[in-house]
């Protein structure tokens, strides 16, 4: 093989390494309000709730369900019921409670808009807050919220494929095999977290 086919070669392949690379870099993301400044904010509620004055000063990202929202002067007091994130930081729907998290973020937010709902905060832990969950006494991991990201949720509705890849049907479905009969079984709903 000569050197200029070698080299054309090794071209074609770094293309479509570099192309795949591009690709998978955008499958994932977290959305820039709540990126943080560290490449990995602490997110395990249940370690930091054992020894919360050691992460003092460390970056946390928690999120879930709104419980209370309280406004103070210049500042807005967020109580959520934390779950653990996905990958793009989005709260896991059906996860259980992890515990409970107070959020300060600067100025106003309106408590219609944010109690109940989703949202995903980041920003240093900055201590610990005695109250009450009901009549229980309870610890918060308190964090001063530098960035929020209000989630909603949607659902979509997912068709049962009318052939296979290889353009076999699957063994369950019955009727004509011609190009676009579709499998008559349950659409499947599925509820899930967006921007």
């Amino acid at each position: 093989m000569t050197q200029s086919k070698k080299f054309r070669n090794h071209k074609w392949m770094y293309g479509w390494l570099g192309l795949g690379a591009l690709l998978l870099s955008g499958c994932v993301t977290i959305p820039p309000a709540i990126q943080g400044t560290t490449a990995t904010p602490l997110q395990d509620l249940n370690l930091i709730r054992s020894a919360p004055k050691l992460f003092i000063g460390q970056e946390a990202r928690f999120g879930g369900t709104v419980v209370n929202v309280k406004n103070e002067p210049n500042r807005t007091r967020l109580e959520i019921a934390s779950v653990p994130l996905d990958s793009g930081a989005r709260p896991i729907l059906g996860e259980p409670s992890q515990g409970r998290v107070i959020a300060y973020v600067d100025g106003f937010l309106e408590p219609v808009d944010f109690r109940g709902h989703l949202v995903t905060v980041v920003g240093p832990i900055v201590g610990v807050e005695a109250g009450k969950i009901g009549m229980t006494p309870y610890n918060f991991v308190v964090i001063k919220a530098t960035g929020y990201k209000r989630w909603h949720i949607a659902q979509q509705v997912i068709i049962p494929p009318t052939f296979g890849p290889w353009g076999y049907r699957p063994a369950d479905m019955w009727g004509p095999g011609w190009p676009g009969w579709y499998n008559p079984g349950p659409a499947e709903i599925q509820t899930i977290v967006t921007d």
